[in-house]
């Protein structure tokens, strides 16, 4: 990760100016456990932090467009932004710099508002990586299908194919999207790493060892499952990057046959780790942010 720069307010400062706000655009966030983890760890640190919901779901964004929030929200002396669903892919034609992994994902995660300019970052990749390496990293990836292509998605291929995986089985609705990540993941991985698939039916056809959902179906404003329950076999591994619900319809199927499972609360607890870092200099105690973000129960939203 890039070294970040001590963002003002971490002086310890008391004033109202030295308030560190920083906020969250994306559709039907409300529930959303960032806020509560970032404002948390900040307090731990002596920094007064105010964390913002710019929900486009809400009347006082729905009319907005992604530059007008982006350009408020500096304008307001906003030290960054996280970026969630679905704006992932978008926000990258409105910063003025990539971090290499942003750059080589075509995604960004995370925004940092330094000297009138915008950096972009992916904290995507490293909070699935590392939660999938305490939940399933003992599990055989070889072949691993994906539902979902787009920034959430693009991450969690990155993260799958470094791990290991073999060849990354791609299904998303929108084919031309599957079929530019698996080209843009061609670059980095080779040819025979990812390949589209015309439906989820296809892919257990020729045999997985896992499945993760990267799309936004199951979220508690879309019910449902990515594939169909009856594909699931307990010979296969299950992850779901969705929080709320924190066990989404596909996990609760998949756990109940005997199928290993992960939940998306890990990717959301790491990922807001090293967002931390990146919008204070500061190191993020991860114990103390899943001890927030467990404090919901089951309340929560998805980090997607």
């Amino acid at each position: 990760m890039e070294a970040a720069k001590q963002h003002p307010a971490a002086t310890g400062a008391s004033s109202d100016a030295a308030v560190m706000q920083i906020g969250l655009i994306g559709k039907g966030i409300q529930l959303s456990r960032t806020p509560a983890m970032h404002e948390a760890e900040a307090a731990e640190h002596g920094i007064a932090c105010r964390y913002l919901l710019l929900d486009t779901d809400t009347a006082a964004y729905s009319g907005k467009s992604l530059l007008q929030i982006v350009e408020m929200a500096q304008a307001q002396g906003f030290a960054g932004l996280n970026i969630t669903y679905p704006y992932k892919i978008e926000i990258i034609g409105l910063l003025d710099s990539l971090s290499a992994a942003a750059e080589a994902m075509g995604a960004v995660n995370t925004v940092v508002f330094r000297n009138g300019k915008r950096s972009g970052h992916n904290t995507d990749l490293w909070g699935f990586a590392e939660s999938f390496r305490r939940s399933l990293g003992n599990e055989r990836c070889k072949t691993v299908l994906l539902t979902g292509a787009g920034g959430a998605g693009v991450a969690v291929a990155n993260a799958l194919l470094d791990a290991g995986t073999e060849q990354l089985l791609l299904f998303d609705p929108e084919n031309e999207r599957a079929q530019f990540l698996a080209d843009r993941l061609a670059t980095r991985f080779g040819k025979q790493c990812a390949k589209v698939v015309a439906s989820p039916e296809d892919a257990f056809a020729n045999g997985i060892d896992g499945l993760v959902n990267a799309s936004p179906v199951g979220m508690a404003k879309l019910p449902g499952t990515p594939v169909a329950i009856s594909l699931l076999t307990p010979a296969i591994w299950v992850a779901d990057i969705i929080y709320f619900p924190i066990e989404t319809a596909l996990l609760k199927a998949a756990r109940s046959i005997g199928c290993r499972t992960m939940n998306g609360g890990g990717m959301a607890v790491f990922q807001a780790v090293r967002a931390f870092e990146l919008f204070t200099g500061l190191k993020a105690e991860p114990e103390r942010m899943k001890a927030t973000f467990a404090a919901f129960g089951t309340a929560g939203t998805p980090t997607g």
